[in-house]
């Protein structure tokens, strides 16, 4: 894989950046860590730029972010209040004013969530989904992710330009830290998972 992309990205530029970052945010076949750290890696060796990788990097971070976001706009209050009141999803303890009562929690913390979420490995991804449905406005998303997106691409492509030869070093910590992330978040899943099914289910 490794191969693969140096030659792609060789081969095509900022344009492969775009491209694979935009696609690694809707559907992440690839993490970002290996291709901002190879693309930092590769300023030595081609044409390439520092200020360059960043800026297309999180270029593509934008066009995929907008593109989850505007698909998630459409599931809007009336449609997931529909939702909710379905068989399965009453089943499962959820109410009608749950809907409105999530988008009211985004709205307070959406800020936080949406800059801080970028720069979270897998949360990154689909921080743009929420932030759809709760309709958030289109400047306070895009300055939001713009702002999230270019440190994380900052401190990833500075990384690999800086490690080198090294890059994959920087990826296995990444790795690493992405495992921990997953299981603090299977462990909250489960937590609130049980809440719920006492809360709402049992009862």
């Amino acid at each position: 894989m490794t191969i693969w992309l140096t030659h792609f990205i060789e081969n095509f530029g900022y344009l492969a950046i775009i491209f694979l970052i935009a696609v690694e945010n809707i559907f992440p076949p690839i993490p970002s860590e290996v291709i901002l750290t190879l693309a930092g890696f590769l300023v030595s060796g081609t044409k390439l730029t520092l200020i360059g990788v960043i800026l297309a990097s999180t270029l593509g971070s934008i066009i995929g972010a907008i593109i989850l976001f505007s698909i998630s706009r459409n599931l809007t209050l009336p449609r997931l209040e529909k939702l909710l009141e379905t068989k399965l999803f009453k089943l499962l303890g959820f109410k009608k004013d749950d809907a409105q009562k999530a988008i009211d929690w985004f709205d307070k913390h959406g800020i936080g969530a949406i800059f801080y979420g970028r720069c979270i490995p897998v949360v990154r991804s689909l921080i743009s989904i929420p932030a759809g449905i709760a309709q958030a406005g289109w400047t306070k998303f895009l300055v939001l992710t713009t702002l999230g997106s270019l440190v994380w691409n900052s401190v990833l492509v500075g990384l690999g330009h800086y490690m080198g030869k090294n890059w994959q070093v920087v990826v296995r910590i990444f790795d690493d830290y992405t495992i921990v992330i997953i299981i603090l978040l299977l462990i909250l899943f489960i937590y609130f998972g049980i809440k719920w099914y006492k809360t709402r289910i049992k009862k």
